[in-house]
């Protein structure tokens, strides 16, 4: 077959059989795909060869924050690479300078200095070893309702199932209670989850230990919004056994909750922060993990054993530094908490009207509606780890009628991008209203 070199002349059919026959798919048995081939995409909307337009309620992976297509951060990226493409890390450039000093401006608390990346996972991975670094100790905390990305250490950080086929991984990795139960409605009390905490850190040997690690707020595994004081009883515990404090923010930042962190919410400066994904709406690949001045200041006098050959790529960093200029334009941070409460009302009337939905969760634009069979006793829609056949169905009437979102166990992520009106959220409510009709034939 010869394959027309002109972007836009393939279909639909023949992106989805080239693609499938020859290349592979993260998270996917591969012969059970179905993917669905996009051609461009414009503010909350994708777009087939064929000009189906999809509502993308999930920001793709929580990421694309500022919307597609915005052509502030298209030109960037052109102007870059049109001006310098490449130079290893080792060098320095314009565009390097502003963006650190820009995020430094932005940063909670003392969080002055980055290391850049080109994803969370890698960020994830490069917090381990600074920690380790820094303190001389190697065990790291975290928890079992956690995802912090695919690489080796990374996953072995992330509690939830998508970590058993590749364990054994890395040494050292222990385990502490998650603030949410699988099964369960509310989260623990703030006592109890932070006790539990504390008990890990008391067997393992608080001198062992060089960090705790958690989401700030859960992502794939439920926005899981901590209860108030909980992060601010981690960072007391930290400090307490000299244990550094990593927040990962790389779903929750810049702007998706309402603030450009989520620990901006509750006033608490971590130690290391790990961020990707809004910080350039993924229109290219780029993460970093911020630290202290007090952790950055010990590395003048010290090696620091890590290093990415694509670390401060310039034309990543122009996306960055246009995504942030964006953000602040459109006010769009200040746009998603004025959203919070608007998904909300939508949550809590479907919930009213729907007797599948069991819980509802958001926090500016992070949302999740939990599906039940039972409210009393309170039975998930699934089983943990599972699906069943009204989430597959459910999934198929979304994709029917044109809204694209992360279904994952037992629930429905509304998670769009921060630049979409009222209206438009109100459009994939109504698309998942009706989802929810077949999901209420489960209820007993």
């Amino acid at each position: 077959m010869t394959i027309s070199a002109a972007p836009g002349s393939m279909t639909s059919e023949e992106i989805v059989r080239l693609s499938r026959a020859h290349t592979f798919f993260s998270w996917s048995v591969q012969g059970a795909l179905d993917p669905i081939a996009i051609d461009h995409a414009e503010g909350v909307y994708l777009y087939t060869p064929e000009g189906r337009r999809i509502l993308d309620f999930n920001a793709q992976l929580m990421s694309v924050n500022i919307g597609h297509g915005d052509r502030r951060v298209i030109d960037a990226i052109a102007a870059q690479a049109a001006r310098l493409q490449y130079v290893q890390p080792a060098f320095v450039t314009e565009v390097r300078a502003r963006l650190g000093a820009k995020l430094a401006e932005i940063l909670p608390g003392d969080l002055d200095k980055v290391f850049f990346t080109l994803g969370g996972a890698e960020a994830v991975e490069n917090a381990i070893k600074l920690a380790r670094h820094h303190t001389g100790r190697t065990k790291i905390l975290s928890r079992y309702r956690s995802y912090h990305g695919a690489t080796l250490g990374a996953n072995t950080l992330t509690g939830d199932p998508r970590r058993w086929a590749n364990e054994p991984a890395i040494y050292g990795v222990v385990r502490y209670p998650d603030t949410h139960r699988w099964g369960e409605k509310e989260p623990r009390p703030v006592g109890e989850s932070l006790q539990g905490l504390e008990d890990v850190i008391r067997y393992e040997g608080p001198h062992t230990i060089a960090a705790v690690f958690l989401e700030t707020i859960v992502g794939t595994n439920g926005i899981l919004i901590p209860p108030d004081g909980y992060l601010q009883g981690v960072r007391e515990i930290c400090d307490r056994y000299g244990i550094l404090m990593v927040a990962d923010e790389v779903m929750a930042g810049f702007g998706r909750t309402g603030r450009w962190f989520a620990v901006d919410h509750w006033e608490v400066v971590p130690d290391l922060m790990t961020m990707a994904k809004g910080l350039t709406s993924s229109y290219l690949p780029l993460g970093a993990v911020a630290m202290r001045h007090g952790i950055a200041e010990a590395f003048e006098t010290k090696m620091f054993y890590g290093g990415l050959t694509y670390s401060s790529h310039p034309v990543s960093l122009a996306a960055a530094l246009a995504t942030i200029g964006v953000y602040e334009e459109d006010g769009l941070i200040e746009h998603a908490a004025r959203m919070d409460a608007v998904m909300r009302r939508h949550h809590e009337d479907l919930a009213a009207r729907h007797p599948s939905v069991g819980a509802h969760r958001n926090l500016g634009l992070f949302g999740i509606l939990d599906l039940v069979r039972s409210h009393d006793p309170y039975i998930p829609m699934t089983a943990f780890n599972g699906t069943s056949d009204e989430m597959k169905a459910v999934g198929r009437h979304l994709r029917e009628h044109g809204l694209y979102t992360m279904l994952s166990n037992n629930s429905i992520h509304t998670n769009p991008p921060l630049c979409i009106t009222e209206e438009q959220l109100a459009e994939g409510f109504a698309i998942i209203d009706g989802a929810l009709a077949l999901a209420d034939e489960a209820v007993r």
